[in-house]
C-alpha cells in the first residue's frame, strides 16, 4: 500500500494490500472494483449522495478533454513537480481531485522528472473518483471527507487544493513541518465574459486564502495564470456552463441569451498560491 492511510472510524493506521485494508481495531475496507477506496463514513455525509453528481462529473470531464484548460493544468503540474523535486520520495495528496484531470497531469509531469513519489487523489464525490480511476490505475484514489481525511498525521510533503474548499486544521495535521500547499483559485477576471452574460451585476469575491489559512501557514508566493480562449460552438458553451456553479444559478432569461451565441471568447484567470506549514 503506497499511502499512509488512517482508519476513518478510529484513526488508527490501515494496513493491507491493493485489495483489502484493515486497522488494529479490525475495521476493514475492500477496494472497489474500479480500484478506489471508499473511506467516507455514513455520518460524514450531509446528503445521500454528496459532492458532484454523475451528470456534473461527465460535463466537466467532457469539457476538460477539449483542452481549453490544458495550459493551466500543465502549469500546475510543472509547479508541483518542481516542489516535489525538493523532497526525497515525496508523498503528495490532491485534495478535492474531482475526476482526476489535474491529478493525472501531475502524475505525467512527475514521471518525466523521474522522481520517486507517492500520489493520491481524494474527493467526497463517488462519481468523480470512479471517473478518475479510469484515467490512472497507479494513483491512490479515495472517496473521503476533506474535513476528516483518512491520512496519517505529519505524513504528507505536499497538498494541492485546486478550486476546492480549504481545510486549514486538516492540512496542518497531515502535512509535515515546513511542508507546502499549492492552491488554485479563480482570479477576479476568471470567466468574466460568461458571468457578465448571466448576472445583472458581477460581484468580485475578493477571496484571499491567507485569511482562511491563518497563522498556521506562511504565504510564500502567488502566480497568476491568465490567457484568452474561445468556445467555437453552442455545444462547448453548454458544456462549460454545466460544469460551473453558474449552471445551477442561471435564470431562464440568461440561459436563452447564452443559447443564441454561436461562439464565446473567454478569459481564464487563475491564481496559484504557495503556502508553507509553520
Amino acid at each position: 500500500m503506497p499511502f499512509a492511510l488512517n482508519c476513518p472510524v478510529c484513526l488508527q493506521p490501515l494496513q493491507g494490500d491493493s485489495k483489502h485494508l484493515e486497522c488494529p481495531e479490525r475495521h476493514s475496507f475492500d477496494a472497489a472494483k474500479q480500484g478506489y477506496w471508499n473511506l467516507l463514513l455514513a455520518n460524514q455525509k450531509r446528503s445521500k449522495d454528496p459532492g458532484d453528481n454523475a451528470e456534473m462529473v461527465l460535463a466537466r470531464r467532457n469539457f476538460l478533454s477539449l483542452g481549453h484548460y490544458q495550459p493551466l493544468a500543465d502549469r500546475i503540474a510543472t509547479r508541483l513537480a518542481a516542489l516535489a523535486a525538493e523532497h526525497s520520495a515525496p508523498r503528495i495528496l490532491d485534495m478535492g481531485c474531482g475526476e482526476g484531470y489535474y491529478t493525472c497531469r501531475m502524475q505525467q509531469q512527475l514521471e518525466k522528472s523521474a522522481t520517486d513519489y507517492q500520489l493520491a487523489g481524494l474527493d467526497i464525490s463517488k462519481h468523480a473518483v470512479k471517473s478518475a480511476c479510469s484515467q490512472s490505475k497507479t494513483i491512490t484514489w479515495m472517496v473521503a471527507s476533506g474535513a476528516r481525511m483518512p491520512v496519517a498525521d505529519a505524513s504528507l510533503d505536499l497538498i494541492t487544493v485546486l478550486f476546492s474548499r480549504l481545510m486549514p486544521d486538516e492540512f496542518c495535521r497531515t502535512l509535515k513541518p515546513d511542508a507546502e500547499l499549492l492552491i488554485a483559485y479563480p482570479g477576479e477576471g476568471h470567466l468574466l465574459e460568461l458571468r457578465e452574460l448571466i448576472y445583472a451585476e458581477v460581484r468580485h469575491s475578493g477571496f484571499n486564502p491567507a485569511t482562511v489559512l491563518g497563522e498556521q501557514f506562511e504565504h510564500l508566493d502567488t502566480e497568476q495564470v491568465r490567457y484568452r480562449f474561445t468556445l467555437p460552438d453552442q455545444t462547448q458553451i453548454s458544456q462549460l456552463l454545466a460544469m460551473t456553479p453558474h449552471g445551477w444559478r442561471i435564470n431562464q432569461t440568461s440561459r436563452e441569451r447564452l443559447a443564441e451565441l454561436h461562439q464565446l471568447e473567454l478569459t481564464l484567470d487563475v491564481c496559484l498560491a504557495r503556502f508553507k506549514r509553520r
